[in-house]
């Protein structure tokens, strides 16, 4: 079911752990691992500081795209929590300078309140 919930868009969360050691290089003294959601190869971080999507891309995914959003850049965020017929929780993230919120499906059972307690502690 993991690689099906994967295709179907939904995150899964990541071992901070292993993902400390990978991004390490490109976190800023002081910054510490949050939370972690990977979809498919691709991955929202919540650091202490900031908010970093990563984008692999390309057939083998050695091209990496990083963008970061600090906290202070976000003007408000929605969760959605998963019902009875829809499986999936929804996290909407509206960052200033942008009309479209950033938006990623999460499947039944991640940590829906943590995510938004994180969310709210972090930026608000």
């Amino acid at each position: 079911m993991g690689l099906l919930d994967s295709l179907m868009g939904n995150a899964s969360e990541v071992n901070l752990d292993e993902l400390t050691q990978e991004l390490s290089p490109i976190m800023a003294d002081g910054e510490a691992l949050t939370l972690a959601y990977k979809v498919i190869r691709d991955m929202f971080v919540f650091t202490n500081k900031r908010l970093i999507l990563i984008d692999k891309q390309g057939v083998t995914g050695k091209k990496v795209s990083y963008h970061s959003v600090p906290y202070k850049s976000i003007t408000h965020f929605e969760v959605e929590t998963a019902g009875t017929f829809d499986m999936d929780s929804e996290l909407k993230i509206w960052i200033s300078g942008q009309k479209d919120p950033l938006v990623k499906e999460l499947k039944r059972g991640t940590d829906v309140v943590g995510i938004q307690k994180t969310i709210a502690n972090l930026s608000l």
